[in-house]
């Protein structure tokens, strides 16, 4: 089983990796595959709705999303970590998430989720509700921890300090761990929930 993890700090080594790596740490002692993809230092630019991905099945603009998505594609659950910036996810992320969620056909139901932040003081809960919707719209089971998934610090020695912030990323990746091995096995028993998909209400006459 494998899991992708995207940092979208910057700072490839930061209080974001400090954080997500107390999860690889405890994933591997599961047997879990990861590989950990840094996107907060890539130039991406955001969704144009140019619709092209419905017609290629890949985003228009063939950069780091599409290279990330067949390795999504792949995985059996998926980590996004954010640092916190003005109460919200960074921004670069938030543009690499929007065009792969948009843009690839392939199914994530089932697929686990998990959203990991990271603030000095505060933005953290806000910026955790931002990133799990990508999964709630998608029929992804979202995993949980003791505490929302979140750790302080402003560099990543004072994230070692939080003590809780750390334990709280180690009982997140083992739930994770045991949700991906038995959706893995229902899967094989009872085959995946029925998704409906023919209703698209958009209003158009303002009803």
């Amino acid at each position: 089983m494998k899991v992708l993890l995207i940092n979208g700090s910057p700072k490839s080594n930061g209080c974001t990796f400090t954080a997500l790596n107390e999860m690889i740490k405890v994933f591997r002692d599961n047997d879990i595959e990861t590989e950990l993809i840094h996107v907060g230092q890539k130039d991406i630019r955001g969704c144009v709705a140019c619709n092209r991905c419905r017609q290629d099945g890949k985003c228009v603009f063939d950069d780091i999303v599409n290279q990330t998505a067949e390795k999504f594609e792949q995985a059996d659950g998926l980590v996004i970590g954010s640092p916190v910036y003005f109460a919200s996810p960074n921004g670069t992320l938030i543009s690499f998430l929007d065009r792969l969620f948009y843009s690839t056909p392939f199914s994530k139901h089932m697929k686990v989720g998990a959203a990991v932040v990271n603030a000095r003081r505060g933005g953290n809960t806000s910026s955790f509700d931002v990133l799990n919707k990508y999964f709630s719209i998608n029929s992804m089971p979202v995993a949980s921890s003791t505490y929302w998934n979140m750790t302080h610090g402003f560099t990543p020695e004072d994230v070692k300090k939080d003590e809780e912030g750390l334990q709280t990323m180690r009982n997140l990746a083992r739930n994770m761990a045991f949700m991906m091995k038995a959706l893995n096995d229902a899967k094989e028993k009872y085959g995946l929930p029925k998704l409906e998909t023919s209703s698209f209400t958009s209003f158009p006459d303002g009803k």
